[in-house]
């Protein structure tokens, strides 16, 4: 069985029933970012959603590491952290910017270009500007100050669209959070998931680790469990992997295989790129349709344990790694 099959395939495993509870890694506070500890918020009261429905091919994704060993922190309690930047000594413009969720430092720089950073009043022109502890920072007219970073990961159910807000009054999965613990923290969800795509989402106002998460030069990998309407063919499998046209350009995927032996309409297909509906395209281009589409690895996070429209913090550890991957 190779890798895909073996991470899809989990339909005789046992439920995990632990709730409530999570477990915190072993990780130093050297060894990456700030996180906050390892409470996991899949089975408390936040958010909606209830106990997971029927089992289908591959629909469990036991991957090391996905789980944490160690003490349980107690469910009810808010784990420890420490601001991001303390300002004892001046920090530069575009790392308070990024500090503050606004965006990466990247994005910060742009801005500043653009004439839209003022500080204490007036409009910056260096790149190269520090803060000082007392000084007041406008980004397009907002005022913005450093936050804690947070980093959580979701378990996005069918019906929610993945932007912070929206117009038409649609439910986000902003929504799906307690706004008074997190609603000041500047969340927002790394990358996007088609509104009935579920899975595995990242949530976190770290803006430099998202834009690198989500750049595809980085390589970041995501693992989809697919229903087709039709069943799938060896020769259109391996069509998925060269390479199918779409009007974009060409699209392939990184490894495709069936899941479970089920059913030739089960596939479990890893991408690292991050184009609009891929997965959805690539079907469609050769004649079939996608049923369901679930997202059940990104960046080596799984949704095991977590139920639909639940979430959990990331431990220090697994924020550590993240980093590592992307080179911060």
């Amino acid at each position: 069985m190779n890798l895909e099959r073996s991470d899809a395939t989990m339909g005789n495993r046992k439920d995990n029933k632990r709730s409530g509870a999570g477990h915190s890694g072993k990780g130093s506070s050297n060894s990456g970012p700030t996180s906050s500890g390892g409470q996991r918020s899949d089975s408390g009261s936040r958010g909606p959603g209830g106990a997971a429905g029927k089992r289908r091919p591959g629909s469990g994704t036991g991957a090391a590491g996905a789980r944490y060993r160690g003490k349980p922190t107690g469910a009810n309690r808010r784990p420890t952290s420490t601001p991001v930047l303390t300002l004892d000594e001046p920090v530069r413009l575009n790392r308070y910017i990024a500090s503050s969720g606004t965006c990466s430092r990247r994005e910060a720089d742009d801005l500043i270009n653009q004439g839209l950073i003022k500080l204490n009043g007036e409009v910056v022109s260096e790149l190269g500007t520090k803060v000082s502890k007392g000084d007041r920072v406008m980004v397009n007219g907002k005022h913005i100050v450093p936050v804690d970073r947070e980093y959580l990961l979701m378990n996005k159910p069918t019906d929610t669209i993945t932007t912070t807000s929206d117009e038409k009054g649609r439910r986000s999965v902003m929504d799906l959070l307690d706004a008074q613990e997190y609603g000041t923290l500047g969340l927002f969800p790394v990358g996007r998931l088609d509104r009935h795509t579920t899975g595995a989402l990242l949530l976190t106002n770290d803006g430099d680790l998202a834009h690198r998460l989500m750049h595809p030069s980085y390589v970041v990998s995501k693992q989809y469990l697919i229903e087709t309407r039709d069943p799938v063919d060896e020769k259109q499998l391996t069509a998925l992997q060269t390479g199918v046209e779409l009007e974009d350009g060409i699209a392939k995927a990184d490894r495709v295989s069936y899941a479970d032996d089920a059913s030739p309409t089960w596939l479990v297909m890893s991408l690292h790129e991050g184009r609009n509906r891929q997965v959805r395209r690539m079907l469609e281009a050769l004649g079939n349709e996608v049923v369901k589409l679930d997202r059940v690895r990104y960046a080596g996070l799984t949704t095991e344990g977590i139920r639909k429209g639940r979430w959990r913090r990331l431990s220090r550890d697994e924020v550590a790694v993240l980093y590592r991957k992307v080179k911060l």
